[in-house]
């Protein structure tokens, strides 16, 4: 890889060649990949990025720790919709508020980005078997990714996984092995076991490239921005990969000398289960807590990329809030009633975070911020509903129907209509519906880089219309094109 330099461990500082199963350092730490960026600027521009086809996450390979000739995984990883929400932006008290809906990836978390770096790597490694715990996301990302890439997998989970999880792993061909008790214990009967038949192993805390996989979120973020940068970008945090991958991202694209400056990390963790938000906090070493949240997906209580995560929150001058399973909850209503997004509990942790900051008053009118969602609300329906409440239930008898509408205050119209309030689309000119000129939208962000209409349905970049016959728009939807082109400025 002549963009690769070595990996080198965040604790001592040795450095290791960058070879496909390299994992920790000696000493423990964990390794970060480090590259030449003199010979990436060299390589790779905005326009020759803007002019790629490609909308997966390996239309940044320039920026991955892969080899020329290592192909791009087969299920499209990445390019999950960026959404201007001004009305949840209004009601929180933010001058600007976009969502990213990591929720859209094939088995619908962002951990299909690390999973689909582990598939490539084990690819060039040579090996037949991957290997993980995980609370749920990783197991599923990795099963599917592995499943459609032809590799077998050992998947260990806790056993309090949701069955949601637990169904893709199955459907997946994964084996399975629930574990009867923590996600530390997890963990440590997964190490032996990968030790022992010497699997691939996909630990997001032994293996440095997977957070080299998950800071693509943050390259697609500051690319569908434009490159120009918010003042917060938010996430959930539980074992820490992700949020220093997200880190990872932006310093690269700052180093490339594609952003001109670095925005702020919002960590967000659940009050039941937040070491790494306590440490910051408190200025102190990160102490083991109890896994006390519904969560589940960040419901680590000892985080095993601890080093990389709260060098991420120190460097980035970050926030740390922590946010109780009810604020949780109620971010779940909130993204779904304002935005359409269905999140599950610990993909909407970050939203609940900013939210409960807006509350405080610690970010406001004047500030800008991305909030990412990290995994689909269909993954945990159980605590879905225990959010949402339950449906109105009666037999077929319109009388039945009214009392049951009085009872739940509903207050029905004589036409259901009222006043359409909508995004506001990412385009730099004005356009109209060709199915209804009678809806024009348009947008006054400035000059897009990328005008070409894409059909997201098909995940590869497709003038959409193409196989309809139905114009350049077809059947491209008003929400599809929130991020199907890219904006030009924040103001």
């Amino acid at each position: 890889m002549k963009h690769v330099l070595y990996g080198k461990c965040v604790k001592c500082g040795k450095t290791y060649h960058a070879v496909p199963d390299v994992t920790t350092c000696e000493c423990g730490g964990i390794l970060d990949i480090t590259y030449d960026y003199d010979y990436i600027r060299s390589q790779l521009t905005k326009e020759k990025l803007a002019a790629r086809a490609d909308h997966t996450m390996w239309r940044y390979r320039e920026l991955l720790p892969v080899e020329e000739d290592t192909p791009n995984t087969p299920l499209r990883v990445g390019w999950s919709p960026l959404y201007e929400e001004p009305r949840l932006a209004e009601q929180l008290g933010l001058k600007r508020l976009w969502v990213k809906d990591d929720g859209q990836n094939p088995t619908a978390s962002l951990k299909d980005r690390a999973s689909a770096m582990a598939v490539a790597k084990a690819r060039e490694a040579g090996a037949k078997v991957i290997a993980c715990s995980s609370t749920g996301n990783a197991a599923s990302s990795l099963a599917g990714n592995a499943a459609a890439a032809g590799l077998k997998t050992y998947i260990f989970v806790p056993s309090r996984a949701p069955k949601g999880k637990v169904a893709q792993l199955m459907t997946f061909g994964a084996t399975v092995i629930s574990v009867q008790g923590s996600y530390e214990e997890t963990f440590e009967l997964s190490k032996q076991a990968i030790d022992r038949w010497g699997w691939y192993n996909r630990n997001a805390a032994i293996n440095p490239y997977l957070s080299e996989g998950k800071k693509t979120v943050a390259l697609e973020i500051m690319e569908q921005l434009n490159w120009q940068v918010p003042d917060y970008i938010a996430i959930s945090v539980g074992d820490g990969c992700t949020i220093a991958g997200l880190w990872k991202g932006l310093k690269d694209l700052y180093a490339i000398g594609f952003i001109d400056r670095l925005p702020r990390l919002i960590s967000a963790q659940a009050e039941g289960c937040c070491p790494l938000n306590r440490a910051i906090a408190g200025n102190q070493p990160w102490h083991p807590m109890e896994e006390n949240t519904l969560a589940d997906s960040i419901a680590v209580g000892v985080p095993r990329n601890a080093d990389k995560a709260l060098m991420a929150i120190r460097e980035s001058n970050g926030l740390v809030v922590n946010v109780s399973d009810q604020e949780i909850m109620d971010a779940q209503k909130l993204l779904g009633r304002t935005c359409g997004v269905f999140g599950e509990p610990a993909g909407v942790t970050g939203t609940a975070g900013v939210k409960k900051l807006c509350e405080q008053g610690v970010i406001g009118k004047n500030d800008t911020v991305v909030s990412v969602v990290t995994g689909n609300g269909l993954k945990d329906v159980a605590n879905a509903i225990k959010a949402a409440g339950e449906p109105i239930s009666i037999p077929s008898d319109m009388d039945r129907l009214l009392a049951a509408f009085a009872e739940k205050g509903h207050h029905c119209g004589i036409s259901g209509k009222g006043p359409a309030v909508s995004r506001r689309p990412f385009f730099s000119k004005k356009f109209s519906d060709p199915r209804n000129d009678s809806l024009p939208f348009s947008d006054d962000i400035g000059e897009s880089s990328f005008h070409k209409e894409r059909d997201y349905r098909s995940g590869y970049g497709e003038e959409a219309g193409r196989s309809s016959g139905k114009g350049l728009l077809g059947p491209v939807s008003r929400r599809h094109r929130a991020f199907l082109t890219f904006p030009a400025q924040i103001i």
